[in-house]
């Protein structure tokens, strides 16, 4: 992906680890970790199930990691690739034990070509659609809409 941004074979890609209830197993990665995140997930509040949890977690963070420190290595006149980009991560439950969907843990990150306001946390209100974030990048991307999905508004990412 930082190669084909690097060299505008596209400027718009999209990657998700595994499927949402993909049975991967993490064990030839990640030491302890033998069974799949989604498996994990439904820890069902036995703690041998919050370790590899958690380290499948922070594995999928590193990669995100290594991914934006090589975007920001690429310099684009006065700016990085990464100041250019809108990078998002995130899950669509916050909690598979319980599949909450409430509360996302969602990370924005990039500078959107100088649009967007990095390094804040941004805590919605209660019941905050995630589209609303979708109808704030699509502006940045001169895709202005009225709505998208079940958007209320656009988010001041700004």
């Amino acid at each position: 992906m930082v190669l084909a941004f690097r060299t505008d074979s596209t400027r718009l890609s999209s990657f998700m680890f595994a499927n949402d209830v993909s049975g991967k197993n993490f064990g030839h990665l990640i030491a302890g970790c033998d069974g799949g995140h989604h498996e994990f997930s439904h820890h069902q509040g036995k703690a041998e199930k919050f370790e590899p949890y958690a380290k499948i977690n922070a594995w999928h963070n590193e990669q995100l990691a290594y991914f934006l420190d090589r975007l920001s290595a690429v310099k684009e006149g006065e700016r990085t690739l990464l100041d250019n980009s809108m990078i998002l991560s995130g899950s669509s439950i916050s909690d598979g034990n319980s599949h909450q969907p409430d509360n996302l843990p969602i990370l924005l990150a990039g500078k959107g070509g100088g649009t967007i306001t990095p390094g804040r946390h941004v805590a919605c209100p209660r019941g905050t659609p995630l589209c609303n974030l979708y109808v704030s990048m699509l502006e940045r991307m001169g895709t202005p809409v009225q709505s998208f999905g079940d958007s209320t508004g656009a988010l001041d990412i700004g």
